[in-house]
């Protein structure tokens, strides 16, 4: 024999729990109506009895035959009330007790089953009791002569089954009553789990848990971020990665967007302002891509991706693309020069030889030479001597700007090189020939970087948005997105504590300003160097 076993289904699980819930309420309703009921109508033929009772007593003819003890008399007329008044027994007994008249003439002369003492002793008494007739209402009064004097007591009973029979008409209807209120419970919860069914696809409690348990350790442990947005575009929902990647606050959920992140490109591209597929954004030092996508209830899920490495690895890619080509165009250079040395050979001009060989080996180490005495620091340096040989094989010429001097002092020299590097390639970018002048000089802990270009510069209207994420007047390459470095570039100064600038410069084109107020450590700085004093404010 198979036992019963609990529903495995939601809407099931609902559907009979819901009914069990509402039998029940309307079952304690039911009874919680009847209880009272039966209460007060116990009470209103106590109080019946009591009033017929007190009628009889009223009987003079019905008091002088408890007098004489004429159980005749008596008897006559409490049989005429009773049948008129509908009272299940009218007892009148003398003042020892005993019966002088009965719904059963066989009982009188005998004493009654209960104590007729309170009503004896002058007293009006109500009571439920249980006689010979069975369980009655009654109502107990003294019987008196004219002058006052108690003679005997009347005592009158209203039949427990006549009450059972009024609460059961008046069951009737409250019984109506609370099947009608659970029939429309039923039929609610009826609909209700129809509906539960649909939204959770019929699945089972434990598949519930199981999925709860899933969409935890998968939202925890992927490495994408995942924001989830509700219709009114705060947060319900941040995994691990999302918080580490956005730099969230604890208890973000319940959030707006516009509390947990500055205004800009990315704020937007969450509160869905800014719409597409893979959306680049900058958080910090950060290259996120974005994708967001909307949900059925209003909300949206937004899922962000790091790029910060693989931004790395491109701009390595491209630096050695760029460092092939111009080894490559090198070696070009490389085998004309060697040629013409052995023309000069074979034509017996050896000192125009040596002199050529002299000429050419000596200018780029001159290069070299010039950037190492103003720019100490080793990363600067390399970076610059590297651009300068890239920028020489586009045919632009890169110089140090004249009174330019970095000490070996830098705090954050991957800062500075990113910074520089970026500005630099924008320059380099903007060119097809042409010079690019970087300036460095720094004040005690303060320093002031400078890049300059003979490009087209910058129209003065778009100066502030070129450091937009996203922004760019270039053809994105299939491999990367556009419009991250300048934007990457200004926060990094901001989180520095420094600024940048852009602006018209002496050669004609851009002029990119950078400001870094803690750029360097203090000992060893300028003036140990015998470097002008150079004020921010100048700068």
């Amino acid at each position: 024999m198979r036992r019963p076993h609990w529903p495995r289904r939601v809407f099931a699980q609902l559907l009979l729990s819901q009914t069990v819930v509402t039998v029940g309420v309307s079952a304690v309703t039911a009874g919680l109506f009847l209880a009272p009921v039966s209460r007060e109508l116990d009470r209103d033929a106590m109080q019946r009895a009591l009033s017929i009772a007190q009628a009889t007593a009223t009987d003079e003819v019905l008091a002088r035959a408890a007098a004489a003890r004429d159980s005749a008399a008596a008897q006559r007329n409490a049989e005429q009330i009773r049948l008129a008044t509908g009272a299940s027994f009218v007892v009148v007994t003398d003042l020892d007790g005993i019966r002088l008249s009965h719904t059963d003439p066989a009982k009188i002369g005998f004493r009654v089953s209960t104590d007729p003492g309170p009503a004896l002793g002058g007293r009006s008494v109500t009571a439920i009791e249980q006689g010979t007739l069975g369980r009655t209402a009654r109502g107990k009064v003294p019987l008196r002569l004219s002058d006052g004097r108690i003679v005997g007591e009347v005592s009158v009973g209203i039949s427990d089954d006549s009450i059972r029979r009024r609460l059961l008409g008046m069951a009737t209807g409250i019984l109506l009553c609370a099947g009608a209120g659970l029939a429309a419970g039923t039929l609610a919860t009826l609909v209700l789990a129809r509906r539960l069914k649909r939204r959770t696809h019929n699945i089972a409690v434990a598949d519930i848990a199981a999925l709860l348990v899933e969409r935890e350790a998968m939202l925890h442990g992927i490495r994408e971020g995942m924001v989830a947005l509700g219709a009114d575009g705060r947060i319900r929902l941040a995994n691990d990665e999302a918080v580490r990647l956005l730099a969230l606050p604890d208890g973000c959920a319940g959030c707006a967007i516009e509390q947990v992140l500055p205004p800009g490109r990315l704020a937007g591209i969450l509160a869905g302002r800014i719409t597409g597929t893979d959306l680049p954004a900058v958080r910090d030092d950060r290259v996120l891509l974005l994708n967001r996508m909307a949900t059925a209830d209003g909300g949206a899920v937004v899922t962000l991706r790091d790029r910060t490495e693989l931004e790395s690895l491109v701009r390595e890619l491209d630096t050695t693309r760029s460092l092939t080509e111009a080894l490559r165009a090198q070696d070009h250079e490389h085998a004309n020069r060697m040629h013409t040395l052995l023309g000069l050979l074979e034509l017996g001009l050896y000192e125009q030889a040596a002199e050529f060989i002299s000429e050419q080996s000596g200018s780029h180490a001159a290069l070299a030479a010039a950037i190492a005495g103003q720019v100490q620091d080793p990363h600067v340096a390399a970076l610059l001597a590297g651009k300068a040989a890239v920028a020489a094989e586009r045919g632009v010429r890169l110089v140090v700007g004249a009174g330019s001097h970095l000490p070996d002092t830098v705090v954050d020299p991957r800062m500075l090189v990113t910074v520089l590097g970026n500005l630099v390639d924008n320059a380099l970018d903007a060119l097809t020939g042409g010079v690019v002048e970087v300036t460095l000089r720094a004040e005690g802990a303060a320093l002031l970087a400078e890049v300059a270009d003979s490009g087209p510069g910058v129209p003065a209207p778009l100066r502030e948005r070129i450091f937009e994420e996203g922004w760019t007047s270039k053809d994105a390459p299939a491999h990367r997105p556009r419009g991250l470095g300048l934007a990457m570039v200004r926060r990094l100064v901001e989180r520095a504590g420094g600024r940048i600038s852009v602006g018209a410069g002496a050669l004609g084109g851009a002029r990119f300003t950078v400001v870094l107020p803690e750029a360097l450590h203090p000992v060893g700085g300028p003036a140990a160097h015998g470097v002008p004093e150079l004020s921010v404010a100048e700068a």
